[in-house]
């Protein structure tokens, strides 16, 4: 029978449970697969309202500590933050509506209490008045200053003058596109890359060319022969955890492509926003390009994607017209929204909310492995995707249809072709927006199960 210890503990009641919680799972004095009081119950114990109990058990189910059985109670859900532990099958929940395994979004829930309490912060502070009001580039002053700070853990050290606010990645790559090219101008992408880029590209009159993948990534070669040849004015990539491929750049490919971009003037948009996912990453291209580079990171893969805060590191030359962008596009960066990140970031939490993403990440990405291990790779891999090749004979729209039809929903490979002969017989599997890791295994059970059929056997052959 867990009862926590309390004394010492400051902070709301509920809050103290489940810190007391997290403490006691980590040090194994309460194992996997505990059953703990009913809520009522411990509320006698600790001779507190139910209310404050309950409400302790289900923000230690957001923070993914406990795992709730209808009819059977409340149970420890791991013993560790890192690669948890497989949960016998007698305490699998029951599987419900189709399980989505298209988004990719960090899991939900870490950052709520944090953000609930800044905002607290915030409406008694004497800033409201500020933040309601049109800014103007001094205000932007110490919100620069976090971005310097959150770079920094991204591995990229720069001065806070260089770094430009933005609403989100997405934001941030359409003001470096909007700020830096003109209609005609030839974009490069990687052959397999994020799709929302090509609409941009589309929108703003570009033209777009690829650069060839190998296993590694990006072929440095092949963007030389096409600076050599065709002219770019920007070359945008995901050097981190590619989308989709997982692929992540070697720290001698990236010094090739900065000295290329260099030598060709070519501006690199760097677009690193799974970069806190990626244990033991290669330094950035824009450390060895710093006057070539537009890097990009945000606050949504790691922190909170609704809180849409990103920042730019940029050339001194090029800030102005992102601001120009910025202007034209937004106005500008919310200023409530950009004082809950600087307040995440001042006061060590969303490194911390990040940490505790890259701990999710690496026990989810253990799951996959123990189901998929022989068709994805020798060994768990990090970030919140994979991607799958699919068996030869297998057509990657006819793969996801019978996934569909049997309840889970991935992405084929197809939808991130920069160019139609680019597009492989693959899917991209994402394995963080589901919260229960139940549902997650039973959806990758389903892929693993169709994996064995002969696309013969498939009822969605068309």
């Amino acid at each position: 029978m867990w009862i926590p210890d309390l004394s010492g503990r400051e902070g709301p009641k509920y809050l103290q449970i489940v810190e007391a919680m997290a403490e006691d799972i980590a040090s194994g004095r309460l194992p996997a697969g505990t059953r703990l009081l009913p809520h009522r119950e411990l509320a006698y114990q600790l001779d507190m309202s139910p209310n404050t109990t309950s409400r302790a058990y289900a923000e230690a189910v957001k923070r993914a500590l406990l795992k709730g059985e209808v009819g059977r109670g409340t149970f420890v859900r791991s013993t560790d933050g890192n690669l948890g532990h497989e949960e016998p099958q007698t305490m699998q929940r029951p599987i419900s509506g189709p399980v989505d395994l298209s988004r990719n979004l960090p899991l939900s829930g870490f950052a709520e209490q944090d953000v609930r309490r800044i905002l607290g912060d915030i409406a008694t502070s004497t800033e409201v008045p500020a933040l309601l009001d049109y800014q103007t580039d001094a205000h932007l002053e110490k919100h620069r200053k976090a971005g310097k700070v959150w770079l920094a853990e991204n591995g990229l050290d720069c001065d806070p003058d260089c770094i430009v606010p933005v609403i989100g990645g997405q934001h941030g790559i359409l003001s470096a596109l909007m700020a830096l090219l003109q209609p005609g101008d030839l974009l490069l992408t990687e052959a397999l890359t994020y799709s929302p880029v090509l609409g941009m590209a589309a929108r703003l009159g570009l033209k777009t060319a690829s650069v060839a993948m190998d296993d590694n990534g990006v072929i440095p070669a092949s963007f030389e022969d096409l600076c050599r040849n065709a002219n770019p004015r920007a070359f945008y990539l995901t050097p981190t955890l590619q989308a989709p491929t997982t692929v992540t750049l070697p720290a001698a490919r990236r010094a090739e492509i900065g000295e290329t971009a260099r030598r060709h003037d070519v501006i690199v948009i760097e677009d690193d926003v799974f970069g806190l996912l990626k244990r033991d990453k290669p330094a950035p291209i824009a450390h060895f390009a710093p006057d070539q580079t537009i890097y990009i990171t945000s606050l949504s893969k790691t922190v909170a994607p609704g809180l849409r805060v990103g920042f730019l590191a940029a050339p001194t030359r090029f800030v102005p017209a992102l601001h120009q962008a910025i202007n034209l596009s937004v106005w500008m960066t919310p200023p409530t929204n950009l004082e809950i990140a600087h307040r995440l970031i001042k006061d060590g939490t969303a490194s911390k909310l990040a940490q505790m993403q890259r701990q999710t990440a690496l026990r989810r990405q253990q799951i996959v492995f123990d189901i998929l291990g022989e068709e994805i790779a020798e060994a768990p891999g990090d970030g919140f995707h994979i991607w799958l090749r699919l068996p030869e004979g297998w057509r990657a729209d006819v793969f996801c249809a019978e996934c569909a039809r049997l309840g889970v929903l991935i992405n084929e490979g197809r939808s991130f072709a920069a160019e139609a002969h680019d597009a492989p017989e693959a899917v991209r599997i994402c394995i963080s927006h589901e919260l229960s890791e139940d549902r997650l295994r039973h959806g990758l059970g389903i892929i693993a199960s169709v994996l064995q059929m002969l696309p013969s056997q498939c009822s969605a052959m068309i």
